[in-house]
């Protein structure tokens, strides 16, 4: 039996050698309280076997929807290796702990635009988001930038994870690894 979270690993990093942009973006998809789902892209900030880590702003529409509905499909395309991986399961903020360390890693300029956005609401001129990172800059000048209380991360724990592999005349490889209490379930899927 494979162990879906090793396999993952192993085509992450080959990801990471032939991918020329991004091999951690993923595509998350969530649903609103009318049923719409919505599906955008993230980046992957952190995987080991309780499951995949993206950061975000929990006012904004994505943030909300998994709050309320503490489900997400995921999705990775690596272009490259002709290569797709699909997660799917439940949702669930990461620790204070683990959200302080990953904010205070990103840049100054990234820190502040987390105070100045609100995510997912609309604009009116990008000199409007200007003018607020300034401000951010300007109260934050020479400290440090905290993380806002708004701003955190989720980690969802698969409950599938489908590994896609391109093959020849389009009979693909599909393998299915479903949870089983503490452990994995391994098969086989028709392209």
């Amino acid at each position: 039996m494979t162990d879906p979270h090793a396999l993952f690993e192993e085509w992450f990093a080959e990801a990471k050698q032939s991918e020329p942009n991004d091999p951690d973006a993923m595509a998350v998809a969530s649903v609103g309280a009318d049923g719409q789902p919505s599906v955008r892209m993230v980046l992957l900030k952190g995987h080991d076997g309780r499951g995949f880590v993206f950061y975000t702003n929990f006012e904004s529409r994505k943030g909300g929807e998994l709050l309320a509905h503490p489900q997400a499909a995921c999705m990775f395309h690596w272009k490259s290796l002709r290569r797709s991986v699909r997660v799917e399961g439940p949702v669930a903020p990461v620790s204070d702990a683990e959200a302080d360390a990953y904010f205070a890693s990103r840049s100054r300029d990234s820190r502040l635009g987390a105070w100045a956005s609100d995510q997912s609401r609309p604009l009116d001129a990008r000199e409007t988001f200007e003018a607020r990172v300034e401000a951010m800059r300007q109260r934050f000048d020479g400290g440090d930038v905290p993380r806002p209380p708004h701003w955190s991360g989720f980690r969802v724990t698969p409950s599938r994870i489908e590994f896609w592999r391109d093959r020849p005349y389009r009979l693909h490889e599909r393998r299915l690894f479903t949870r089983d209490g503490d452990g994995w379930r391994e098969g086989l899927l028709y392209p």
